[in-house]
């Protein structure tokens, strides 16, 4: 039984109900009567008013969520869900894609994996032309170390061209800085000292023959390092300047404000936002420097100068060439530049798309 509400002390009176609203009054008792107990309590006096009833929903329709969901978005978990676990159109590798790429990645490690079957083979399995060795001719690698003179020519290869990567990295960083950075230069120029790099190697030959010949570096480590960087300049040049251009204005500004001189700044922003792309293209060049094969076969003549792809190019010299000996010693030859791109694959990769963002 419902308690009838009192009267609050101090309350104004309220007027009495006109005599010609019976109906009114019979709907708001009964309202009254079907509410819950403890809709109706008793009014104290100095309370503050309460908020009114929201309004009802419509039949038929459910109620809206009072507050966010789990994490706040406001959108129903289930909602969020579906979302989460579709997936775009597209995205799914198609059957051609998958296709391509296995006969990429075939094509790509056929001749590797040939290359070295060939170089476990004795001279009669080469000329039959099998694709395995019954027998596995190790002796094949023991020649090669130790009847010639390749690991010293593999040795001097590492060694010029990591030197001559280090100079031309020197040169074309300074180069591209003063070029993107100070104005030297219009950029103009670059396409001019491109255009010899463009020519064919031998153009170049005779001319460096007798430079270093006239300098006393013929046939020597220095006189191929200095030539190596030399030649290899201009492209690091062109490759470091859209790397520099990225460079954020305001940070050489301020830098610049605070009182440093351009080499400072060179050596506390410039290099450490560069690495990335001092790696990729020092790595480019490196291996540029490595396989070269022209100017180190008229720039050097002694076994101490000779560079791997010399050295290995004097197996078929014989009569009667070893295929095996010959494939163990390409194998030989391979392993630095592999070691080396394995080892820095990662920066390879960040330092040729370091210069799509800044």
């Amino acid at each position: 039984m419902s308690t009838p509400i009192q009267a609050t002390p101090g309350a104004a009176p309220t007027g009495a109900a006109p005599a010609h609203e019976p109906a009114a009054n019979a709907s708001a008792a009964a309202l009254t009567e079907a509410a819950p107990d403890s809709a109706h309590s008793l009014a104290t006096p100095g309370a503050a008013p309460t908020e009114a009833t929201p309004a009802l929903e419509p039949a038929g329709h459910a109620p809206a969520p009072l507050g966010p969901g789990p994490r706040g978005g406001g959108a129903p978990a289930r909602r969020r869900a579906v979302v989460r676990g579709s997936r775009p159109a597209g995205s799914r590798p198609s059957v051609l894609g998958r296709v391509l790429s296995l006969v990429g990645l075939i094509g790509a490690l056929v001749p590797p994996l040939y290359l070295l079957s060939v170089s476990l083979m004795g001279r009669d399995e080469t000329v039959a032309g099998v694709l395995t060795p019954a027998t596995p001719r190790w002796e094949n690698y023991g020649a090669v170390l130790g009847d010639s003179d390749l690991p010293l020519a593999v040795g001097v290869s590492v060694l010029v061209a990591v030197l001559a990567g280090l100079l031309s990295l020197a040169g074309g960083l300074a180069a591209a800085w003063s070029i993107a950075r100070l104005r030297v230069v219009s950029e103009r120029w670059v396409g001019v000292l491109l255009s010899p790099w463009l020519l064919p190697p031998v153009v170049a030959v005779v001319p460096l023959f007798l430079l270093l010949r006239l300098s006393g570096l013929l046939n020597s480590i220095p006189g191929l390092v200095l030539v190596y960087a030399l030649v290899n300049l201009p492209v690091v040049l062109w490759l470091l300047l859209s790397f520099v251009a990225k460079v954020p204005q305001e940070l050489i500004e301020a830098a610049r404000l605070d009182g440093a001189g351009e080499w400072r700044i060179l050596a506390s922003i410039g290099l450490p936002l560069l690495a990335p792309a001092l790696v990729a293209v020092g790595l480019i060049v490196g291996l540029q420097n490595y396989h070269e094969f022209l100017l180190a076969t008229f720039l050097t003549q002694g076994p101490e100068s000779r560079t791997a792809p010399v050295v290995l190019s004097l197996f078929y010299g014989d009569r009667i060439p070893h295929v095996g000996r010959i494939a163990a010693a390409g194998v030989i030859t391979a392993l630095p530049p592999v070691l080396a791109a394995l080892l820095l694959q990662r920066r390879l990769v960040s330092g040729l798309t370091h210069g799509a963002s800044r």
